[in-house]
C-alpha cells in the first residue's frame, strides 16, 4: 500500500509544518511502515540549526520515526479516528548527519501493541547507510 502526503494526513493529525513524512511507500497495518522524507533545505528548522551549516536535527529525524509508527498503528481497524501520542524514545542513535537534498528512508515495524499502547523498532536510512535508529513508545487516545 503506497499513501500520498494526503493520504496520510487521513491517518494522522500532524499538518505543516510538523507533517515529516512525505509518502508512505509500505503498510501492513500492525505490522510496520516504510515512508519517504525529502529533506528541501527550506524547513523553518534550518534557519537555526544551523546558519552556516544546515543539519537536520536528530529530535526532528526521531519525530519522523514515530510518525511513521503511527501510522502502523492507527491504521489498524478501529483505530482511525484516534491519535497516537509518544510516550517514550528508548536506545536513540543519530549515526549520521542528514543534509539538505537527502531523502530520508524511515522504517519502523512494531514490536507490540497492547492495550492501547505500541512500541516500535525504527531506523532512518540515507543511501544506504543508517542515520537514526530508535525504539519509540505510543499510547492511543
Amino acid at each position: 500500500m503506497i499513501l500520498n502526503r494526503e493520504q496520510i494526513k487521513e491517518i494522522l493529525p500532524h499538518r505543516d509544518p510538523f507533517l515529516l513524512i512525505d509518502e508512505i511507500t509500505e503498510l501492513t497495518p500492525g505490522i510496520g511502515a516504510k515512508g519517504i522524507w525529502r529533506i528541501t533545505g527550506e524547513e523553518d528548522f534550518f534557519r537555526g540549526h544551523f546558519p552556516n551549516l544546515p543539519v537536520l536535527p536528530g529530535v526532528m529525524i526521531i519525530e519522523a520515526l514515530a510518525q511513521t509508527g503511527a501510522v502502523a498503528l492507527l491504521s489498524m481497524p478501529g483505530n482511525g479516528s484516534k491519535i497516537g501520542f509518544m510516550t517514550g524514545v528508548e536506545k536513540a542513535r543519530i549515526r549520521r548527519k542528514v543534509l539538505p537534498g537527502d531523502t530520508l528512508r524511515l522504517e519502523a515495524t512494531l514490536s507490540k501493541t497492547k492495550m492501547g499502547f505500541g512500541f516500535a523498532d525504527c531506523a532512518a536510512i540515507v543511501g544506504d547507510k543508517v542515520a537514526a535508529t530508535a525504539t519509540v513508545s505510543f499510547a492511543i487516545g
